[in-house]
């Protein structure tokens, strides 16, 4: 028997949601890794909690500058601008970034 599916929604319990928090953070940690051996992807997760823990997974063939130099190129964007940053002033709160090429 699977289990049911839950409501997509914040969960308002704070030791609620960072023990769901860290459940699914090693559930995406290990997907990651998985991407990377499987797919010979270059997988770069970073991800902060609501409590502001860092956590990162990078695909041991690269780096996260890299892979972020490597996003520049192919979207055309330069995410260090000052232009850049204040077009995304507006996403403040957005906790987790992830970044996947294969």
């Amino acid at each position: 028997m699977g289990r049911g599916k839950i409501e997509i929604k914040k969960i308002e319990n704070p030791t609620n949601r960072q023990v769901t928090y860290s459940k699914r953070r090693t559930g995406i940690m290990k997907k990651a890794k998985e991407l990377t051996v499987l797919c010979d992807a270059e997988v770069s997760i970073i991800m902060f909690s609501s409590t502001g823990k860092f956590s990162e997974y990078c695909s041991p063939s690269t780096d996260t500058k890299k892979i972020f130099d490597r996003y520049q190129q192919v979207s055309g964007t330069n995410l260090w601008s000052a232009q850049y940053e204040a077009r995304t002033t507006f996403i403040s709160e957005f906790h987790v970034c992830i970044c996947f090429h294969s």
